[in-house]
């Protein structure tokens, strides 16, 4: 499909297979959103199809099957020899478009990633006796391994409750619930393809900004340009100092303990915060342990502590390598106040034949960089 770089198609009911050759030639282009957090990856396929095709009917026949979405789709890139999924997810809707005179018709599929099927499982109710979040978070995915799905649970700072003081219960569907252990925990969850086709890691646990930085995205700086634009923003009031309360257990007295800017597990990559302009008490928090109030606190100040945000278009073929999402990045280029190291929060991918472009959500904490250079 593009020069240096194959796109493998996958999809079927159960367990995708490999797409035949004609499924291939008719798909025109492809648009994968990989997130992370709240907000679950999807993906849009365009195929170039005659009305009466057994595609259309495969498609269109997937979403109209309940309860669950039955056809799943995988999707992965080959560079270098590197097998790298970028999208493993089921089919939710999918629109035809008929064509006029030699025009072909347009079947547009749509999905989203494994998080799809988990929404459809409404259990609440169902009781987890003497068991720690991390362990119901596990016993709710283990339902999900046919689907290729494997656990990858952080333990979080709040341990089992005695059944003599109360036994947890399911509240809403499977994903909702993981959420909410995930918001309360102050960890997040999210899905990531691989690290073989058709499987999926489930992360349940901090946002880590560490790892070692992609090579840097460059904009006029004297050496060769890699991205096609970059631009930045800086808005101080999306900065927040979180305020938890903690209840002495002898006097039950409340105390206030404000949250400091720097966070575990993100590493510094802004030189100069600013102050944060808005205090937020978090009055919940009283009523937990002091460990579970402070875990709380750090992923509200997470949450609220990037000030900076931006915006990166690549083409990969000049740019060598495929970026993802939940990963460090280097900028170049983009003046002294944003050039460094940044997260990249999202990307979406919009693959054409001939074209593989990419567009990043970066973001971090400060303005200027802390380390005088990024990888190259």
């Amino acid at each position: 499909m593009i020069k240096g770089i194959d796109l493998t198609l996958l999809f079927g009911p159960g367990v995708p297979v490999p797409a035949p050759a004609g499924v291939i030639e008719a798909l025109q282009s492809v648009t994968i959103e990989e997130n992370s957090g709240q907000t679950p990856s999807g993906f849009d396929l365009s195929f170039a199809v005659d009305r009466d095709s057994p595609l259309v009917t495969a498609f269109l026949l997937s979403g109209a099957i309940e309860p669950l979405p039955i056809l799943r789709v995988a999707l992965v890139a080959t560079v270098s020899g590197q097998a790298i999924p970028l999208i493993n997810g089921v089919v939710t809707s999918s629109d035809l478009s008929p064509g006029s005179g030699s025009e072909p018709a347009t079947l547009t599929v749509r999905g989203t990633d494994l998080t799809a099927p988990m929404a459809h499982f409404d259990l609440a109710g169902i009781p987890y006796p003497a068991m720690p979040p991390e362990a119901r978070v596990a016993l709710i995915l283990a339902k999900y391994a046919w689907l290729g799905i494997i656990p990858q649970v952080i333990p979080s700072l709040e341990g089992p409750p005695l059944p003599t003081d109360r036994i947890p219960r399911q509240k809403g569907n499977d994903l909702d619930y993981i959420r909410t252990l995930a918001d309360e925990a102050g960890y997040t969850f999210f899905l990531k393809p691989g690290p073989a086709p058709a499987t999926s890691i489930a992360y349940w646990g901090p946002e880590l900004r560490f790892g070692a930085p992609q090579p840097a995205i460059t904009i006029e700086s004297g050496v060769p340009t890699n991205a096609e634009s970059v631009s930045f923003s800086f808005n101080k009031d999306a900065v927040e100092l979180p305020v938890v309360y903690i209840q002495e257990p002898f006097t039950k007295a409340t105390v206030p303990i404000p949250i400091p800017g720097a966070i575990p597990f993100h590493k510094p990559m802004g030189a100069i915060p600013p102050l944060p302009p808005k205090v937020v008490r978090l009055k919940d928090t009283a009523r937990l342990n002091p460990f579970e109030a402070l875990a709380r606190g750090f992923a509200h100040a997470a949450r609220k502590s990037d000030p900076v945000t931006g915006t990166a278009q690549i083409d990969v073929t000049r740019y060598g390598r495929i970026v993802r999402a939940r990963s460090v990045i280097g900028v170049r280029g983009a003046s002294r106040a944003y050039d460094g190291l940044h997260y990249v929060s999202s990307v979406r991918h919009q693959l054409e034949r001939g074209s593989y472009k990419q567009t990043l959500s970066l973001k971090r904490g400060g303005l200027l960089p802390t380390q005088a250079t990024v990888p190259a």
